[in-house]
């Protein structure tokens, strides 16, 4: 399923910085333990986190996360913004809570 739909059909979502063109995902992945997203994320895979700040993209470089979906209405830290931009990673925010997340993005063919 290509980024962009999963964004514009996901309630509650605020895109930060725009997923490239034509990026696809079929995984899925939660957690807010970096140290645990870094060796347990399949690469590729969308990430649901309450994370925000800078160090998550540098995780989703390494995990090659094409986006990262920041859950229960948490903001990306101005740096978090600017390094997913430079690094060609998508960032949105949705109300929903990682649960809800996952459950809709699941009901939509996202798997892990």
């Amino acid at each position: 399923m290509k980024i962009s739909d999963i964004l514009e059909n996901l309630e509650g979502v605020t895109v930060h910085v725009a997923p490239r063109e034509g990026v696809e995902v079929t995984k899925g992945f939660t957690g807010d333990l970096l140290s645990f997203v870094m060796g347990s994320a399949p690469e590729g895979a969308l990430w649901v986190t309450i994370q925000n700040h800078v160090n998550v993209a540098a995780v989703a470089l390494l995990k090659e996360i094409p986006l990262v979906l920041l859950a229960s209405g948490r903001s990306p830290s101005p740096e978090l913004k600017d390094q997913c931009q430079r690094e060609g990673i998508a960032l949105a925010t949705t109300d929903l809570d990682s649960f809800q997340a996952c459950g809709r993005l699941h009901a939509m063919g996202v798997r892990n």
